[in-house]
């Protein structure tokens, strides 16, 4: 009978002690899910992209935006772009000169003129690149702020804006020369910037 009572307090000792770990382990599980759950409830609620929840602009965004949006801060872009794109090409034709680099080679000698210095030649082919710059430049601010303009007033981003600015540049610049040239520039900067359009797209 001692025996038995001694095994039976061992036993029912033992489940105690299993019974007190379980209880440990689910307290600790249980602590640990409320520490995770509060560092959730902690965090800054960040909504995934999507058409239906954004973010209202501030009135700073708002007027960033309208400037990049504007047709003169497109026609200013234009302007750089065109003056670089000018330059660089008026630079490069200079060089290609014979009558500003001195290369008489297949010239003959009574259509040749005098040899430049090297100021000369670098002030010509400054003011090459100078005047390709600027005719550039002019183009480009044209072609930009016309399309834009055209853009606004049809609320429309098409093929057709393109061929109308084309159009309306190629005739400003050749009104300079007359009808026909104005005629003839309208519809060769059409055709022009309906193919850049096309491969552009």
């Amino acid at each position: 009978m001692a025996e038995e009572s001694v095994h039976g307090n061992t036993s029912s000792a033992g489940v105690a002690d299993k019974n007190v770990d379980q209880l440990n382990e689910a307290s600790f599980h249980t602590k640990m899910m409320n520490m995770v759950i509060s560092q959730q409830s902690n965090r800054p609620f960040f909504a995934p992209p999507s058409p239906f929840f954004q973010r209202p602009k501030t009135h700073q965004e708002k007027i960033v935006e309208g400037v990049f949006e504007s047709c003169v801060f497109k026609a200013g872009i234009a302007t750089v772009f065109g003056f670089a794109l000018g330059g660089t090409f008026g630079l490069f034709t200079a060089g290609l000169d014979p009558a500003i680099t001195g290369d008489v080679s297949g010239v003959s000698t009574t259509t040749t003129a005098k040899q430049l210095s090297t100021r000369e030649v670098m002030r010509e082919i400054g003011r090459r690149g100078m005047s390709y710059g600027k005719n550039f430049a002019m183009v480009g601010a044209m072609f930009s702020g016309t399309e834009c303009l055209i853009e606004t007033y049809r609320g429309k981003t098409d093929w057709k804006n393109t061929i109308m600015s084309g159009c309306i540049s190629g005739g400003l610049i050749g009104l300079r020369a007359g009808v026909r040239p104005a005629v003839a520039g309208c519809a060769g900067f059409a055709a022009f910037s309906a193919a850049i359009d096309y491969f552009l797209r």
